[in-house]
């Protein structure tokens, strides 16, 4: 059964009930959530201790969706812990008691046209056109350092498609735009935007880019490492399995988020240090059996899990390299592991995306600056997929002249619920 939320603010049922779409606050646990609804805590004893810890990962800001009868009795809430799962708390038809599971979130994903004319600015112009802010972020970043916007005039287009998720008719994560189109007087400029957002004027070859900032004047000199980046956790890395918001447990035989990464090692293999730190937490903690947490600089807090051996304690300073524990498969495992975990300012995050090769300390060129304001012009090969078809699909749009399409503020279509007093997804056949 999937289950589905509304996006709305407030939506009354014929029958009395009603939706509520709400913010979670900073600092609020699961337990506080329950005690404001007098939910008995006793609903947790049985949910199994791995699923217990998702629970640290409601995050503030964290939107989610509570169905409440006609007295306010809490009937069931949606509480995302990603952007893929969420927590699915639900009372018991006919009696007192709640249940807990972990679900997928549903969403659709479709291509949107937004085609807008220049009155003051790109993220303005869009914002009122189309009545999304991420997309108009999203259009603001495409065009940074390839279009001077602050040259744009009243009356020239910008007209771009995009891929956005969505629940229900609204909006949902951050959008992908896929190509754009700025018209002026003096430019007919076709952009191509890549996954994270950058736009380029060609790709399939070695283009040119320009960057605006501070160049750096200065001299060099050989120092020891003191770790700036991040090395791995363990040399001759295996991966095993890889980060994802969603994937098939092969042991609980559902899905559930997997933030980090597995490395496939033997028994008794040394654990190290991805980076200096001090080690927030060393023991016992449910599934992931023993584990060391590091707390870094900048935000960062990387997880080592199912150790055979922990050789740190809490509050112990550690060095990028040292040896903190060694493979084991401690806690519920299918066999000697590690488990990596990497954290940004309390949200997990893809450990692939911000690991080196190398672990060791070592002795490097380190540069000290003084800086100096200059652009540049700089160069990289970039390959895009799809941009033709996505060209083509523009030209499609634009030959038509196709309105921009604008999101609702609100969902006004029809809710259904089953006969069990769940959510179902009202956007599926």
């Amino acid at each position: 059964m999937k289950y589905f939320i509304l996006i709305i603010l407030v939506f009354n049922f014929s029958f009395g009930m009603k939706i509520n779409r709400k913010i979670w606050s900073q600092n609020t646990t699961f337990s506080d959530y329950l005690g404001e609804h007098n939910i008995s805590t006793a609903v947790l004893d049985s949910v199994s201790p791995k699923d217990q810890e998702y629970l640290s990962d409601i995050q503030k800001d964290y939107v989610y969706y509570e169905l409440l009868n006609d007295d306010g009795t809490l009937i069931q809430a949606l509480i995302p812990i990603s952007k893929e799962m969420q927590i699915h708390l639900f009372k018991e038809p006919g009696g007192s008691r709640y249940t807990f599971d972990i679900i997928p979130i549903v969403y659709k994903t479709q291509t949107y046209f937004a085609k807008v004319k220049i009155s003051s600015n790109p993220y303005d112009d869009a914002k009122k056109a189309v009545h999304s802010d991420s997309v108009a972020k999203k259009a603001a970043q495409a065009l940074h350092g390839i279009i001077d916007t602050r040259k744009l005039h009243k009356g020239d287009l910008i007209s771009f498609i995009y891929v956005q998720r969505s629940r229900l008719g609204l909006p949902y994560c951050m959008p992908e735009i896929k190509v754009m189109k700025v018209k002026t007087k003096k430019i007919d400029q076709f952009i191509y935007v890549d996954e994270d957002g950058h736009g380029y004027k060609e790709t399939g070859k070695r283009v040119a880019y320009t960057v605006t900032g501070k160049k750096k004047v200065t001299y060099s000199k050989r120092v020891s490492s003191k770790g700036s980046t991040f090395g791995m956790p363990l040399r001759h890395a295996r991966i095993t399995s890889s980060f994802s918001y969603r994937r098939w447990h092969p042991i609980l035989h559902r899905y559930r988020p997997h933030h980090g990464t597995d490395f496939g090692a033997r028994r008794g293999t040394p654990l190290l240090a991805v980076n200096d730190g001090t080690v927030s937490y060393a023991g016992w903690k449910g599934g992931y059996g023993r584990v060391v947490q590091i707390r870094h600089a900048g935000g960062y807090e990387s997880f080592y899990a199912h150790q055979s051996r922990m050789r740190v304690k809490r509050g112990q300073k550690v060095k990028k390299g040292q040896i903190i524990g060694y493979v084991g498969s401690s806690g519920r495992s299918t066999g000697p592991h590690l488990h990596f975990g990497l954290k940004k300012n309390g949200r997990w995050v893809d450990p692939m995306k911000y690991l080196r090769k190398k672990s060791i300390r070592t002795s490097m060129l380190k540069k000290f600056t003084k800086y100096e304001n200059v652009t540049e012009t700089r160069y990289k090969s970039v390959t895009i997929k799809g941009t033709a078809e996505n060209r083509k699909k523009l030209k499609a749009y634009l030959l038509q002249d196709t309105p921009s399409y604008i999101w609702p503020k609100i969902y006004t279509g029809k809710v259904y619920v089953n006969d069990k007093k769940k959510f179902k997804d009202a956007e599926q056949d």
